[in-house]
């Protein structure tokens, strides 16, 4: 992979669909529905989702797709693929909170090696660079060329006062169970992927997630956290969390910076 020119065409196309994507979030109704599985989808997250589809097949023949909204791609495999969520925090797009974004990622091997994560009405662009470092990148945000930047790095935890970032939509019992283990500062809400986005601009130290998530949900904002020099590790056992599994459905996982004193389930 020429990781030069996916990380233009990853970058652009995020942008794309960020674009389309606030246009129908800033019109006055759009139609939800609901998929298979009860969980919604609009307008905004098939056009979101035909931008980038056509625009990687298109820059990158051959390689595998896989996207949340074509079902068809969820039985393909590969090793090495791209894997999309045109629209992450779809019920905080109908509920106009803002808290939604795009993402995409790279998988090589079953690790995301670089993804980008593009939260449009929040105005923040994460990614990872031809390195693999990850930055955010502030705007306007051209097309064409990339604006002022920033290095992401991680936290240096304090284990008696740590900052935690948990789900605005899909927060339980558990959850909470789970994170009272820990002497927590503060707590923050975030939706979508932006609470990986958070870890990754040391904002959060840890993110515990204990509900279904699906590798198009998490692939780009793993990518961001592992070039900030975060780690994205199983619930159960604490090895990393990979991907390309059988179906694409994630375990319960938990993203956090080195330092922090894991606890067990």
């Amino acid at each position: 992979m020429d990781f030069d020119h996916l990380e233009s065409v990853l970058r652009r196309l995020a942008l794309e669909a960020g674009d389309k994507i606030m246009e129908i979030y800033q019109a006055d109704d759009f139609e939800v529905r609901s998929k298979s599985d009860d969980s919604p989808v609009t307008a905004a997250d098939e056009a979101a989702d035909a931008i980038i589809s056509a625009g990687l097949a298109a820059e990158f023949p051959g390689t595998l797709v896989v996207t949340e909204e074509q079902a068809a791609s969820h039985s393909k495999s590969a090793k090495d693929f791209l894997i999309v969520d045109p629209l992450d925090g779809t019920k905080e797009f109908v509920k106009r909170r803002g808290d939604f974004t795009v993402n995409i990622a790279y998988v090589q091997g079953g690790v995301p090696v670089r993804g980008v994560v593009y939260a449009p009405a929040r105005g923040r662009l994460f990614y990872t660079d031809t390195s693999g470092a990850s930055i955010e990148e502030t705007g306007p945000f051209e097309k064409a060329a990339r604006g002022p930047m920033v290095r992401l790095g991680v936290s240096s935890p304090d284990n008696g006062a740590l900052m935690i970032v948990a789900s605005k939509s899909h927060r339980d019992q558990a959850t909470d169970d789970y994170i009272s283990k820990y002497s927590a500062k503060d707590m923050k809400s975030a939706g979508s992927s932006l609470k990986f986005c958070l870890v990754a601009t040391g904002e959060a130290d840890i993110y515990p997630r204990l509900g279904r998530t699906m590798e198009w949900d998490t692939a780009a904002g793993h990518a961001v956290v592992n070039g900030a020099g975060g780690r994205v590790v199983r619930f159960d056992d604490h090895t990393p969390l990979t991907y390309g599994k059988d179906g694409y459905e994630n375990p319960f996982f938990i993203a956090y910076a080195p330092g922090v004193d894991l606890k067990a389930p």
